[in-house]
């Protein structure tokens, strides 16, 4: 069996890139161990990070740190067996975050946000899946003037930088908003640019079926039986349905992008940080009406299709642990005093592994060493939000096209001797 390009990891960057390689003529096969969206791409707050210039960089003040060290937080949890090997990628992850560097970063990192609401909605509109999609942005409520107040000021630093739209709102203003809500609030910042999505695995089936409509397959395989064809110019995987050849391959495992990297001998510090999310039920008359970061204890909450989704923050560990949802019982405590909480419906917490680096941007580009290999892997915390505008300047870059931003500072080799 022979094709163009496989495109390794049926997630939102793989689907994305898979995509508009179809839609340019190429013939595509998606290869996934399981379906599409059903790994990191499945759990998440369900957001199109419009606001999101700066990725998520690792504190620098002594409090922060300080409460991190205890081990204790919603926001935040490690596995100390885990420590002695993630060191390294800390350190680098903490001085990139500095002041300095974390700017030079976000303005490398402003076209890819910039366009990730524009690339979303090509593809709800050619999937059909409009509605799955909100377009009236979320927001964060502040239990304390200090924090309102140093939110408000970020806020105004962005929106004059990077002409994102947010609206301040009072303690009043919420009430009305969200009269279900049991906490004394002292205000509320509303992103307003972002979108939001009642349920992403649904909305990665629907882009899985718009694939298959411009002619691509989506097969099961393991990607690690990867190896290039030494007597030729192309890449072989194995599949049920026996050897798969290409010329070209796109490697979009995100956190398992090392199982096919290692192998041909390309070291990326890659890390991941986990997180946790569970849906529930609401007591009777209870209503959420939009996506709620509760910001001083480190939550989300997220009205879905399936319920109520409680999502964490970033628990450090090894990928494949075994599932330690701490943080969940912790925020599952607090969002109970704050949201009139049911039932639990999911049989067990839903856990995700988000593949990280140490500068906090994606590695898109083709490979330094090896001819028809491609990568798009390291998205964070902003993988939904990214991969349709990921897999659009990729799929122009290997066509010889204009790319629709500059991919430079995401190049592989950037990490590379």
């Amino acid at each position: 069996m022979k094709t163009d390009v496989v495109v390794l990891g049926a997630g939102i960057v793989g689907l994305s890139t898979a995509i508009h390689l179809a839609r340019r003529g190429k013939s595509v096969v998606l290869l996934d161990r399981r379906g599409a969206g059903e790994e990191t791409s499945y759990g998440n707050a369900g957001l199109i990070q419009r606001e999101g210039v700066f990725p998520y960089g690792f504190p620098h003040d002594f409090g922060a740190l300080f409460r991190y060290a205890l081990n204790n937080t919603i926001d935040a949890h490690y596995h100390f067996r885990a420590l002695p090997g993630l060191v390294p990628f800390l350190i680098r992850y903490w001085w990139n975050s500095g002041f300095t560097q974390h700017q030079n970063i976000a303005s490398m990192y402003a076209p890819l946000i910039e366009n990730s609401i524009a690339e979303h909605s090509d593809l709800i509109d050619a999937s059909g899946a409009g509605d799955l999609i909100r377009k009236d942005g979320w927001m964060k409520v502040f239990r304390t003037e200090a924090a309102r107040d140093a939110a408000y000021k970020e806020a105004e630093k962005l929106s004059s930088t990077f002409g994102v739209n947010h609206q301040k709102l009072s303690s009043s203003e919420l009430k009305v908003m969200e009269p279900s809500i049991r906490a004394e609030l002292t205000g509320g910042l509303r992103w307003t640019d972002p979108w939001s999505i009642r349920d992403p695995h649904s909305l990665n089936k629907a882009y899985l079926s718009y694939f298959q409509s411009l002619g691509g397959r989506l097969v099961s395989g393991d990607a690690a039986t990867l190896e290039h064809i030494l007597e030729g110019a192309g890449w072989r995987v194995a599949t049920p349905e026996g050897p798969l050849e290409a010329k070209e391959v796109v490697v979009a495992l995100g956190p398992w992008a090392d199982t096919v990297t290692k192998k041909l001998g390309y070291r990326f510090p890659l890390a991941v940080k986990r997180g946790y999310h569970m849906h529930y039920g609401m007591e009777e008359g209870a209503q959420l009406n939009n996506w709620v970061l509760d910001a001083e204890k480190g939550y989300f909450l997220a009205p879905m299709l399936r319920g109520i989704r409680l999502t964490t923050g970033a628990e450090f560990a090894n990928r494949d642990a075994p599932k330690t949802p701490v943080q969940l019982t912790r925020a599952e405590r607090v969002a109970r005093e704050f949201f009139p909480l049911a039932e639990r419906r999911d049989e067990e917490p839903w856990m995700g592994a988000r593949p990280c680096t140490p500068d906090m941007m994606p590695i898109i580009g083709k490979a330094p060493r090896h001819e028809g290999l491609w990568f798009a892997f390291g998205h964070a915390h902003h993988g939904m939000t990214l991969g349709p505008v990921t897999g659009r300047a990729l799929a122009e870059k290997m066509t010889g096209e204009k790319t629709v931003i500059d991919i430079k500072p995401f190049r592989p080799d950037r990490f590379l001797a």
